[in-house]
């Protein structure tokens, strides 16, 4: 059996903003600020106004309670419209082609990829490992803006998400069509049984940067990053990327999570050591101090060269 919604649930699933979503099904998380404006018990920097939401320290916003539910949440988009509509998806017989994928649009690619690397370098991050993404093509400078843009490739080496990131600003997002199920990963060895879980394309790659540092081969390692993490409403659940990994690649994985040093990071941390119990061996292992890998990274890096 396959599941679907119609055109029609999806238009209706849409049509729901945050606010109205959040009255009707999770009260308790609303947090008046002015008669207007709200933010949630969750994220105390994500307000909600005029229909709209924008969560500052993610630096994302949205309209509908869909783009927070994939956006902050994690969830994949049919996940996202079930909890909206309260309702399961319609079932199809297996031997029914099932709704086409929403297609991934990459941004163009730029003639360069100067700016990028030397964004990269002043992350900290080690040639090696810029070099190397630029030449498998998961990495590469878009036309527009010059963002960095992070692949991340499905079991078959095709691209289904991808991450952006300003090289001149705070600007993070993702292009359109991105599933979060395969964000950008490094797994270059079949014969690894270690998987490292990050929230981000550069926390990994710091990750693989200290790894160089200290004499370790990174391609020994499996690295998945999550495209980031929100405090998870269960505190048992495995988010959709770490999910696929597992299906993708089913193995007897030793699994250390490198997630950030803040709630939310840990929050999710610890979701995710409750839904691996008793399935797979599992280490939390955030940074020892900074707030998340790069930082920690960075501060070594110059405490190093002190």
């Amino acid at each position: 059996m396959v599941s679907w919604y119609s055109d029609d649930q999806i238009k209706e699933a849409k049509l729901i903003d945050l606010y109205s979503y959040l009255s009707k099904n999770r009260p308790s998380e609303l947090i008046p600020v002015t008669s207007k404006v709200f933010c949630t018990a969750r994220h105390d920097s994500l307000q909600i106004s005029n229909g709209k939401w924008y969560w500052f320290s993610g630096d994302i916003g949205g309209a509908s309670a869909i783009d927070y539910l994939v956006k902050v949440e994690g969830l994949s988009f049919m996940k996202a419209v079930e909890e909206v509509l309260g309702t399961a998806p319609n079932q199809l017989s297996s031997l029914v082609s099932p709704p086409k994928r929403k297609k991934l649009i990459l941004p163009e690619k730029n003639k360069s990829s100067e700016k990028v690397v030397r964004y990269l370098a002043r992350r900290g991050i080690h040639p090696e490992l810029i070099i190397f993404c630029l030449e498998q093509g998961i990495l590469y400078e878009s036309k527009d803006y010059s963002n960095a843009v992070f692949i991340g490739m499905d079991k078959g080496e095709i691209p289904r998400y991808a991450a952006l990131r300003s090289t001149v600003n705070a600007y993070k997002g993702e292009a359109a069509g991105s599933d979060k199920h395969w964000p950008f990963k490094l797994t270059n060895s079949s014969n690894n049984s270690h998987l490292h879980i990050f929230e981000s394309a550069i926390d990994l790659l710091s990750y693989a940067t200290l790894m160089l540092q200290y004499g370790s081969d990174w391609r020994r390692e499996a690295l998945l990053s999550l495209a980031g993490v929100f405090a998870y409403k269960r505190n048992s659940v495995l988010p959709v990327a770490l999910e696929q990994f597992l299906e993708d690649y089913p193995k007897e994985w030793k699994i250390h999570l490198h997630l950030d040093n803040d709630e939310t990071g840990q929050t999710a941390a610890q979701s995710i050591m409750n839904a691996l119990a008793g399935k797979y061996n599992g280490w939390n292992q955030p940074p020892p101090f900074g707030k998340d890998v790069n930082e920690y990274l960075i501060r070594q890096t110059k405490q190093g060269g002190e």
